[in-house]
């Protein structure tokens, strides 16, 4: 069998935790931040971890982990 190829896209933007968690820096925090309020940006710092559904969606995408 042929080897599967991983989405370029998303091995750029999630990577595993220790426990195959995946985690993802959060959106938002790009552009027009000036129409958030200060929890909000407080909130989005850093990375999140995806919920299980999302997380199945994108382990398809990455064959082969990371």
């Amino acid at each position: 069998m042929p080897k599967l190829k991983t989405k370029s896209g998303a091995k750029k933007r999630f990577k595993l935790t220790a426990t195959g968690k995946l985690k993802a820096g959060v959106a938002g925090k790009r552009h027009r931040l000036i129409s958030h309020n200060g929890k909000y940006i407080r909130q989005q710092r850093g990375t999140k971890v995806m919920s299980e559904a999302d997380a199945k969606i994108i382990k398809t995408y990455l064959p082969y982990g990371l």
